[in-house]
């Protein structure tokens, strides 16, 4: 995924559109997640917090009850596009059928930056989010490095067609094709999913009485699959993405050898950091793609940090954040 970054003339000349003033403080910025059930959307909840309560905004969640339900998120768009937050964060739960939703966003003229899944169409401020095919790639080497580059793998997948997930598992699949004595048992869907996870690799078990490595496409399933492992008294290493304070427990303790730092907290404070720039008529950053780093238990220890105890970055360092 190529990166770009940038102090653009576009989204200062989208913040004077979407804004008919400039606004001091007290602004209220809609925050759009995809649902309560994978930790890492909570990561980006509390970044966002805690970027407003910097700048002295607030913020208002909007997370589907259903997990990554498109009729949901588009019924909270409906609501949203009434009630006319100062701004919107926006992370879509399928990255093309959220697109009408966003057009009614721009169509009302609310600035809204896009974090964490890139839309599919749609104007937006800025993009913050992180190189899923690199995380997936170097996650993917790392466990492959593990077991000397041999081995039977399986993968358990995200949400079909989702960004993130198709992102991720070509990363998988390249590293797989660097290390020609491994073989890929089967590559299913566990759709993000900590119990759908469980129950995949309990199948996969069923079926394939040596299973080394297990590439999962975020730690919500590593730790399901770890589960079904642990159920059958059966041992292989486990990956998973996102950095979640749950898989980095899981590496302190040995059950999962490693982890792709995501970084919601930060997605979650840049976004809110360009959306209250904007409207304040300040620069933004049109692009922030962050740079992976895969998590061991030999450098757990500066992600090994509370949530609430976190700090955003400030506008100079998300400079540099997404630099090349």
């Amino acid at each position: 995924m190529k990166r770009r970054l940038g102090y653009l003339a576009l989204p200062l000349m989208m913040a004077a559109a979407f804004t008919t003033q400039a606004r001091a403080d007290g602004e209220t910025i809609a925050v759009f997640t995809k649902n309560q059930t994978n930790p890492f959307f909570q990561t980006v909840r509390v970044g966002a917090d805690a970027m407003a309560k910097t700048l002295n905004a607030k913020t208002l969640q909007y997370i589907p009850t259903k997990p990554d339900s498109i009729p949901e998120q588009l019924s909270q768009i409906e609501d949203v596009v009434v009630k006319k937050p100062s701004a919107i964060v926006f992370t879509p739960v399928d990255y093309k059928a959220m697109v009408p939703g966003v057009e009614k966003i721009n169509d009302a003229k609310i600035p809204v930056v896009n974090i964490t899944d890139r839309s599919a169409g749609g104007k937006f401020l800025s993009f913050i989010g992180a190189d899923d095919y690199s995380l997936g790639l170097e996650t993917a080497r790392f466990l492959l490095k593990t077991l000397g580059g041999k081995g039977n793998i399986v993968i358990i997948e995200g949400v079909k067609g989702s960004l993130t997930n198709v992102d991720r598992v070509r990363g998988f699949n390249d590293a797989l094709k660097e290390n020609p004595g491994a073989k890929l048992l089967a590559s299913q869907p566990g759709n993000y999913q900590r119990l759908q996870a469980l129950q995949v690799m309990e199948n996969l078990m069923q079926s394939n009485s040596q299973i080394d490595g297990v590439l999962a496409a975020n730690d919500a399933m590593a730790v399901g699959a770890i589960e079904a492992l642990d159920g059958a008294n059966r041992k292989a290493q486990v990956i998973g993405i996102n950095g979640t304070k749950e898989a980095i427990d899981a590496i302190k303790s040995g059950k999962l050898l490693a982890s792709g730092d995501y970084n919601g907290f930060y997605q979650g404070c840049l976004g809110t950091m360009m959306a209250i720039r904007a409207l304040r008529e300040q620069p933004v950053i049109a692009e922030v793609v962050l740079k992976p780093t895969v998590i061991t238990k030999d450098n757990y220890q500066p992600f090994d940090q509370p949530l609430e105890q976190r700090t955003c970055p400030t506008f100079e360092e998300a400079s540099k954040l997404g630099a090349k």
